[in-house]
């Protein structure tokens, strides 16, 4: 179709020349020349006038689209109206074309004056054009954002909801289910999970806090756990749980954590002291971190919750997060800021801290184990966090661990496992 048409135009634009039978060139030959650039330029100038129609008309229907959301009668009317005077004038076009009016004679204009007429419409119409699509790509981005935000606010508010609901399930089957004559590794595995479920909320929200400040996510694990292949990209957050598990349970197995970077202890003789975690425990099952944080400035839970922040929050992630380094300032003179990143950082410490004063309870020493990179699987020891991993890694039956997840704890001869992440030993 295309082609005919251009060999249409072509016939109106270069017309064949015919010679004289006694082969004169002269007066012939100069007014064949004349009229092929009258009809050239006749031509040119109904070409640009078509292609000028067509933009307008698309300029129209585009403001019809927009026109139509939000509703906007008056503009619908108003676009509605244009387009239809852009098709009488697509139609007259095509009237004069299939006639033969293409000449400058038919034209109330010279075939340059409406080459240039024809050149700014189209300009026009493309600007006019570009600057709807624009209203258009701006309010669908606004309207997103606005959804985002909701959404942003409505997964706060679940969060938040789900906290309180596992505060009072923490409080009540945790705590209070906790009798200090009953207790056992059970108890302990409970709370462990309680612990677990805080982890990951923090892990979660500091992977987003990563992203937001454009972060290589596959640089940072590689810098915590170089060389791991993960079939699944998803399995990278085991990663960043292994970092903050290490960091947070570090010394877990000393008395408050106390290994000489603390000022004071809890001290007494063996069942005195039990007696004392236990009733840390019981008093720190049910508060709320920040809060208790303001109210007992030179608690032992707070001496813990500063040295594993400043420990486990490095400057530069706390620049990148927020700008400056006035939470860590804050947190190393005994302040306790209210942001989101430290609320949920505290809680995940008191849960902590719950576990710990806990395991300090029982009439056993508690000890903690890592198992180290490619060392066998054994599931007397160890539990696997990913379980298609492990189902897909069976076959070769020779499993290795690639890293830790969640070290494991001893209570004598009782083992609580590790969590770890599996690969197939390479054959």
């Amino acid at each position: 179709m295309e082609s005919r048409i251009s060999k249409t135009f072509q016939r109106f634009i270069h017309p064949t020349k015919k010679t004289s039978k006694n082969g004169g060139i002269g007066n012939l030959e100069s007014e064949s020349a004349d009229a092929d650039n009258k009809n050239r330029a006749a031509m040119e100038a109904f070409v640009s006038k078509l292609f000028a129609s067509v933009s307008s008309l698309k300029a129209a229907y585009a403001a019809l689209q927009t026109a139509q959301l939000p509703y906007n009668i008056d503009s619908i009317n108003s676009a509605d109206q244009e387009i239809v005077e852009e098709l009488k004038s697509l139609s007259e076009l095509k009237r004069k074309y299939s006639k033969k009016q293409v000449d400058s004679s038919s034209s109330s204009s010279p075939p340059h004056v409406t080459l240039m007429l024809s050149e700014i419409q189209e300009q026009h119409s493309l600007m006019k054009t570009y600057e709807i699509t624009m209203r258009k790509m701006q309010s669908e981005l606004e309207i997103k954002e606005s959804r985002i935000f909701q959404l942003r606010e409505k997964l706060k508010e679940i969060v938040e909801k789900n906290e309180k609901k596992m505060s009072k399930i923490g409080s009540f089957s945790i705590v209070d289910g906790v009798k200090f004559s009953e207790m056992n590794v059970n108890d302990f595995t409970v709370v462990l999970n309680y612990v677990l479920r805080s982890v990951r909320s923090f892990v979660k929200f500091l992977i987003r806090e990563m992203e937001c400040g454009d972060w290589d996510i596959e640089a940072a694990v590689n810098a915590i756990q170089p060389g791991i292949v993960f079939r699944n990209r998803d399995h990278r957050v085991f990663v960043f749980e292994s970092f903050v598990c290490s960091e947070i349970l570090s010394g877990f197995d000393k008395p408050n954590f106390c290994d000489g970077k603390f000022g004071h202890c809890l001290a007494g003789e063996r069942n005195q002291r039990r007696n004392l975690f236990f009733e840390e425990f019981k008093k720190m099952g049910s508060v709320n971190g920040v809060r208790f944080l303001k109210r007992e400035r030179n608690s032992l839970f707070g001496e813990f919750l500063k040295l594993k922040y400043l420990n486990l929050v490095h400057p530069k992630m706390e620049v990148s997060f927020f700008g400056d380094l006035r939470y860590r300032k804050m947190v190393d003179s005994g302040e306790w800021p209210e942001s989101e990143f430290f609320t949920m950082f505290a809680e995940m410490g008191r849960r902590v801290w719950v576990l710990h004063c806990l395991a300090f309870s029982f009439d056993r020493e508690v000890g903690i184990f890592q198992v180290e990179r490619d060392s066998r699987f054994s599931e007397v020891y160890m539990e696997s966090v990913a379980e298609e991993v492990f189902t897909a890694a069976a076959a070769a039956e020779d499993l290795r661990v690639a890293f830790t997840v969640v070290p494991g704890f001893k209570f004598s001869n009782t083992v609580v496992q590790s969590r770890v992440y599996l690969f197939p030993a390479k054959s």
